[in-house]
């Protein structure tokens, strides 16, 4: 069994250095993550809601392809359809 407790944590620098060098030697780029960016007065409600397997499919499909969040692609598509 690994010793967990006598290991060194890796810093910050070092992990961001390993997503480079992981990004480059693959041709890859990581997707981001995290909430998305918003003004001052919106605010984003926190809600639990069931879709259709057919347009998570969908929207995680629209998400690797944008480089964003599968929760982003179906909050602008709704945003759009409101108007």
């Amino acid at each position: 069994m690994f010793p967990f407790d006598r290991a060194r944590r890796v810093t910050p620098e070092e992990n961001q250095k390993f997503r480079d060098a992981i990004a480059h030697q693959f041709g890859i780029t990581p997707r981001k993550r995290g909430r998305p960016k918003s003004d001052e007065e919106e605010k984003y409600e926190p809600i639990s809601i069931r879709f259709h397997p057919k347009i998570i499919a969908w929207a995680k499909e629209e998400a690797e392809k944008r480089g964003v969040g599968y929760q982003t692609v179906i909050n602008e598509a709704l945003l759009e359809k409101i108007g």
